[in-house]
C-alpha cells in the first residue's frame, strides 16, 4: 500500500511528539525509560498504533506497554494541547520487540563466527 506523504509526516511528528510528552507528563514509573520506535497512523487519521520498545526483560516491557494504554487519553489530551488537527487519532501502544530480535540475532552470528574461528585455528596444545 502506498505512503501518502501528509501520513509520513504525521507519523514523524506523532512520534516526536509523543516522545516528549511521554518523558516529560507521564509520572508511571512503569513507563520510565521508554523509546517510542514507529508511529503509524490509520488512511482516515483517526487511529496510530504506536510501536515502543525498552531496555530490559519483556515482562517489564509488557508493564510498560499496559502503562502507557492506560494513560493513552491523557497522552492524546497532550496532543490535542501541542497539534492543529482536526482530530487527534486514537492511540494504540504495542511492544516493538524488533530491535531485542535485533541484539539476539546479532549475538546469534557473533557466536557462530567466533566458533568457526576457533575451529579453523584450534588452540595449540
Amino acid at each position: 500500500m502506498r505512503e501518502y506523504p501528509r501520513k509520513l509526516r504525521l507519523n514523524a511528528q506523532l512520534q516526536a511528539e509523543l516522545a516528549v510528552l511521554i518523558r516529560d507528563e507521564l509520572s508511571d514509573p512503569r513507563v520510565a525509560g521508554v523509546t517510542v520506535t514507529a508511529v503509524d497512523v490509520s488512511p482516515d487519521l483517526r487511529n496510530a498504533r504506536v510501536s515502543v520498545s525498552l531496555l530490559g526483560d519483556d515482562a517489564r516491557l509488557a508493564e510498560a506497554v499496559e502503562g502507557l494504554n492506560h494513560a493513552a487519553g491523557r497522552l492524546r489530551h497532550g496532543l490535542g494541547r501541542r497539534l492543529s488537527l482536526r482530530y487527534i487519532p486514537q492511540l494504540q501502544f504495542l511492544a516493538d520487540v524488533g530491535m531485542r530480535d535485533g541484539d539476539r540475532l546479532h549475538a546469534l552470528i557473533r557466536d557462530a563466527v567466533r566458533r568457526d574461528a576457533q575451529r579453523r585455528n584450534p588452540p595449540e596444545s
